[in-house]
């Protein structure tokens, strides 16, 4: 079992919402810390029919529950599959000594039924496939590319078949039984063309035509992905200083860079070409989302193109600060001409420090003016990511 970075504050009896992806260890995590609260599992068909026929049981269960046992948090898990439960823990949240857990994948279906997630009376947190940290002494980037980070996918010898049954049955039957999508033929050719466009400028007439759909369907579709927890949408850079910015489209990533790889069946032998180009970069993103999500920031991750190609993977940034760049390449011999994109940005925009993430061996430093760019090898950057050496250092106290 890993030692996941969450760390959940419940003082004063606080209710929670724990979000993730599905099988990214939620429950494992909820159980392993809450070994003696009271557990409803709604995957579970009995509770499952149960409180949809009559959501109004389970608040006079709870009432009917010995003080002991709501010393610790009552743990629901899988809420947004009965909706109308959320109006029962709300009421006994305002009327008695019980506090709650409520894990899932998805608030999409709880905002479609009109729920107003307990009107702010319960905070928010977010959970992700296995992170630097919780890896750090197995770190192995080729495992990475091909097992992903889903823990069941990480340590399993025959990651390919999980894979792809996570991709039927969690990506294309599960958001079918949720009711979230109609032409679930339309709905698997989209989720196939999603892979070979992963971080990549979004170009919703091509896609459309590829599934036989419209344009706004594929908008749809691509905002399912995002509320069930599987997929982030990343938006250009807006801070427009002289040069024009190609579009606002946004990219896409999946949550899980192993998932990607499955749908598009890219299976690595080694850490080279332009595949593997896509898949680091893809994994950077997901790390660099975790940190700000986990450590509760309010940094946005944005991308950065303009019209004559120039580019930079990541631009971090606040509403108040500096931005800060952050590419990232393949190569294990970094040239100054795929510095370009990056020091143009550092230049445009005034900015003194910016990094490349790479496969080299060492840390390098290259300086012009007053402004560098610290070229550090994908390891060393995550150390230091989770280490907050990066944020710290360029924006100071980060919290």
């Amino acid at each position: 079992m890993y030692t996941r970075y969450l760390k959940l504050n419940l003082s004063n009896r606080q209710t929670a919402f724990l979000w993730g992806a599905r099988k990214v260890g939620k429950s494992t995590y909820l159980k392993s810390l809450y070994p003696n609260s009271i557990y409803y599992d709604l995957l579970k068909t009995d509770l499952y029919i149960k409180y949809l026929k009559q959501p109004s049981k389970f608040r006079e269960e709870i009432l009917a529950l010995d003080l002991a046992k709501l010393t610790f948090p009552i743990i629901v898990d899988e809420v947004q599959k009965v909706p109308a439960l959320l109006d029962e823990i709300h009421w006994l949240i305002e009327n008695s000594d019980s506090y709650f857990i409520l894990c899932g994948s998805s608030s999409r279906k709880l905002r479609a039924y009109g729920t107003n997630l307990l009107g702010g009376r319960a905070i928010k947190y977010n959970f992700y496939p296995l992170i630097y940290p919780e890896i750090q002494s197995e770190f192995n980037l080729l495992k990475i590319f091909n097992n992903g980070l889903v823990p069941s996918h990480f340590i399993s010898n025959n990651p390919r078949k999980l894979l792809k049954a996570y991709v039927e049955d969690y990506l294309t039957n599960e958001i079918r039984a949720e009711g979230l999508v109609r032409n679930i033929t339309a709905f698997s050719r989209f989720i196939d063309s999603t892979a070979f466009s992963s971080g990549e400028l979004l170009n919703y007439s091509n896609i459309a035509r590829d599934c036989s759909i419209d344009a706004k369907t594929v908008k749809e579709y691509y905002q399912i992905l995002v509320d069930t927890l599987v997929g982030y949408l990343v938006y250009p850079y807006q801070k427009k200083i002289s040069r024009e910015i190609i579009s606002s489209h946004p990219k896409f990533y999946f949550f899980d860079v192993g998932v990607a790889n499955s749908i598009s069946q890219n299976r690595f032998d080694n850490i080279k070409g332009s595949e593997a180009g896509r898949a680091l970069e893809h994994y950077v993103f997901t790390e660099l989302q975790a940190y700000v999500n986990l450590n509760d920031l309010d940094h946005r991750i944005n991308y950065w193109r303009t019209k004559t190609g120039l580019e930079v993977d990541f631009i971090i940034s606040t509403i108040t600060s500096q931005p800060l760049p952050i590419e990232v390449k393949i190569s294990s011999n970094v040239h100054k001409t795929e510095l370009k994109g990056i020091k143009s940005f550092m230049e445009e925009h005034q900015i003194d420090k910016g990094y490349l993430v790479c496969l080299e061996d060492t840390s390098r430093k290259i300086i012009w003016g007053n402004q560098q760019i610290n070229i550090l090898p994908i390891e060393e950057f995550l150390t230091k990511l989770w280490n907050h050496t990066i944020f710290k250092s360029y924006w100071g106290n980060i919290h």
